[in-house]
């Protein structure tokens, strides 16, 4: 008879995740996988071909759900895109701050990761439906890229301890999302403002930006 598994691969991406929070990306391993699900490392090989595509593993799981928790915010906020995109910047925040580890494997810049393209779309389509709306079809990338790129540099500073002058962040954090639900709400950039730049950016290895 065939030995039966031990182990399944939702298991070892399971752990790997948990090992992450715990250990940060230096702490994922093979080895430290196959100790969490009680198997020997060669047997993970079955089912993972190596390190690499383990930690790819990982950031599809974090992108995944990061994709269900942004649309849950952006359902639970209503019809006003002004109240999703709020909606969405505190439930990126609190994802991040839940899960400070994965937040940074999946947003790190000039990361050589891959991200599925699907996983990508699904993840930032709740913020270009609401930007959309707000600035028009022709900016709504441009003002989906300028809100989350502000939103995970505060967040990444945030979680870095890099706000060192005092004050309440959570304030100065409500203050930057105003701010931006604002100006996107009132843009009135022309088309020829931006035509120079189109195309000039590309999709590929990275980190999970729009």
């Amino acid at each position: 008879m065939p030995t039966p598994d031990r182990t399944s691969l939702p298991e070892i991406v399971g752990a790997g995740r948990e090992l992450l929070e715990l250990g940060g990306l230096d702490g994922l391993t093979m080895q430290a996988v196959a100790a969490r699900v009680g198997v020997r490392a060669p047997s993970l090989y079955k089912r993972v071909t190596g390190r690499e595509a383990l930690i790819a593993l990982v950031a599809d799981a974090t992108l995944r759900d990061l994709a269900a928790v942004v649309q849950r915010a952006a359902d639970a906020a209503g019809a006003d895109p002004r109240d999703r995109l709020r909606a969405l910047a505190r439930a990126v925040r609190a994802f991040a701050r839940d899960r400070p580890a994965a937040f940074g494997l999946v947003f790190a810049p000039g990361s050589e990761l891959r991200l599925a393209p699907e996983r990508l779309e699904a993840a930032a389509a709740p913020v270009l439906a609401a930007t959309a709306e707000l600035a028009g079809a022709d900016h709504a990338l441009d003002a989906a890229r300028t809100f989350t790129a502000w939103a995970n540099g505060f967040i990444g500073m945030e979680l870095a301890g890099a706000f060192r002058l005092g004050g309440d962040v959570d304030r100065a954090f409500e203050f930057g999302v105003e701010a931006l639900v604002g100006a996107v709400a009132g843009s009135t950039v022309a088309g020829s403002t931006v035509a120079g730049s189109a195309g000039a950016g590309s999709a590929g290895a990275g980190s999970a930006g729009i």
